[in-house]
């Protein structure tokens, strides 16, 4: 009998501390990771709508049906151009073409080392996702110039030549700022598109931006929303006094059609 009454008090320990460290237990697993501010709201949302915009207006590009909604985003997408340009000198210190042209100095030093055999990986990732946002914005002007020719009339077809042109090399470049993120998050084991998403990186350490911005956010998207309501209400679909819904399904219907037609 007293060996069982031994196992029973051994029992009943282990289950008294398993009751005692539960809760320290539940406490360490429910403790969020520590994080950072290192982008923030207002840059994001400049991002997140040049983003939209570039993939709504490249989608719509051959499409007589929703050329409203191509010149809109392509006309949205110049605005926000002028808008990138002046945060590049008054935005923080992160989106400054100061910490820009400071990434991009590198560039002749890591050829160099790469002609020698010494690689810094991580220096030529960052140098690569650099160059993509610089082809990215060189092209922007160009895009949105040669389409604003193009719709006025101003020239010949060879302006829409110059503007498909652009706009297959912005692609080209979205393309490859984004397989960029891609490849280097999965050589970090990292999510690097993250911060530009929740606005923070994992770990510890003091936040890189001073203020979120927030208001100024608001403010672009309120904007951007009004001009796009403008666009519409002047347009001949919106004086005519159709329904923005009625006028969408029927655009999507015409277009399904020419398509099927075309097959």
């Amino acid at each position: 009998m007293r060996p069982a009454q031994s196992g029973t008090v051994t029992g009943y320990k282990e289950f008294e501390m398993n009751l005692s460290t539960a809760p320290l237990r539940n406490t360490l697993q429910s403790t969020p990771k520590p994080s950072r501010k290192t982008v923030d709201a207002f840059t994001r949302t400049l991002h997140a709508l040049m983003a939209l915009c570039f993939t709504g207006a490249f989608i719509t590009a051959e499409s007589e049906v929703f050329r409203l909604v191509h010149l809109s985003l392509g006309y949205t997408m110049g605005g926000l151009f002028v808008v990138r340009l002046l945060w590049g000198g008054l935005g923080p210190r992160q989106v400054r073409w100061s910490a820009l042209w400071g990434k991009l100095s590198g560039l002749q030093s890591w050829v160099e080392s790469f002609k020698l055999g010494q690689v810094a990986w991580r220096q030529g990732q960052n140098l690569f996702l650099s160059l993509t946002v610089v082809a990215l914005l060189l092209a922007m002007a160009p895009v949105v110039l040669s389409g604003v020719v193009t719709e006025q009339g101003w020239t010949g077809d060879w302006m829409a030549e110059i503007h498909e042109f652009f706009g297959n090399f912005m692609l080209l470049a979205v393309l490859a700022h984004l397989a960029g993120v891609i490849l280097f998050s999965a050589l970090r084991r990292r999510n690097m598109a993250k911060p530009m998403l929740t606005g923070r990186i994992e770990g510890a350490g003091p936040d890189l931006i001073k203020s979120n911005h927030v208001g100024l956010a608001v403010l672009l998207l309120a904007a951007v929303l009004s001009f796009w309501v403008w666009q519409w209400q002047t347009s001949p679909q919106g004086q005519s006094g159709a329904g923005f819904g009625a006028s969408l399904g029927t655009g999507v219907a015409t277009f399904l059609k020419a398509q099927s037609d075309d097959d």
